[in-house]
């Protein structure tokens, strides 16, 4: 995948596709953008811009300290600029709607479009609601105190595979669907990087919330998530679209935490939808 030096670092960025730019931040933190690769299809209407966040998957040269949201967001718009467009839709799943949200805050002139895929506008959600609705679910109580300490940053790197997969079926309705290749492509191998994750949840997440100023977001904007997150439950998801103006809310029945995994095509056709004003010319600068 190429490279990009983006403000003295360098960034994992994969572009393709024709038409209106879309630029697709990924979950985590200490994930990649392998995880939306389920939204490809949208190649043949979209340019799609598929980058990993500072400090995440194979981007590299920053500290994780430097794993800010002010940074995070400075980001997303110098890689804007450097290919070229002058506004685009932005799509963030998971952390990556955290930092979506940032983004619409800090550079509303950027972007015309906000989708908002199984995110939250406020971390309690996560840290705390998360691990509690794990145990609504039958989990034991030492799987939901290992989550506790895992959406809060108490792990150490070498801990977090095993801790996550004391819970990880819960991101998905149907965990049959989920198998591991072993002949999978290296280069579409995920990148998991665990100090991304602890430094996250222990400090750029820790008390976040931007809920008190989702009224100031003017894009239109769709929430959409599978009904049966347990991160971003329906409930929040109904308070987030409640809160900006332009929002409309979409809930991808028998879905998780990744409905553009396991219900492809309805989160393929609520995306196609939802954009369908844009201009699909180009969005470059001339």
């Amino acid at each position: 995948m190429p490279k990009m030096s983006i403000r003295g670092i360098t960034l994992n960025v994969n572009v393709m596709g024709n038409g209106y730019p879309l630029v697709l931040m990924h979950g985590g933190p200490g994930l990649d953008q392998i995880s939306l690769l389920p939204l490809q299809p949208l190649a043949d209407q979209f340019t799609l811009v598929f980058y990993d966040h500072r400090c995440n998957g194979r981007s590299n040269g920053a500290e994780v300290s430097s794993m800010t949201m002010e940074n995070l967001t400075a980001d997303a718009d110098a890689l804007r600029q450097a290919l070229g467009f002058d506004k685009w839709a932005v799509l963030g799943h998971s952390f990556g709607g955290n930092v979506a949200l940032e983004y619409a805050l800090r550079y509303p002139q950027s972007l015309t479009h906000l989708i908002l895929m199984d995110t939250g506008g406020d971390q309690w959600w996560v840290n705390h609601n998360a691990p509690e609705l794990l145990a609504k679910r039958g989990y034991s109580a030492d799987t939901v105190q290992e989550a506790r300490r895992f959406y809060n940053g108490e792990i150490t790197t070498d801990e977090f595979i095993p801790v996550f997969m004391t819970f990880s079926e819960a991101y998905n309705y149907d965990n049959s669907l989920f198998k591991i290749d072993e002949d999978m492509d290296p280069a579409y191998m995920p990148e998991f990087r665990p100090e991304a994750l602890i430094f996250g949840y222990r400090h750029v997440l820790k008390n976040w919330t931007v809920m008190d100023r989702l009224r100031e977001i003017q894009a239109p904007t769709l929430v959409i998530a599978g009904r049966f997150d347990f991160l971003f439950p329906t409930e929040h998801q109904v308070a987030l679209a409640g809160g900006i103006p332009n929002a409309h809310l979409e809930i991808i029945e028998c879905a998780g935490h990744n409905p553009h995994m396991e219900r492809q095509n309805d989160v393929l056709v609520a995306i196609r939808d939802f954009l369908a004003d844009v201009n699909h010319g180009s969005a470059r600068r001339h």
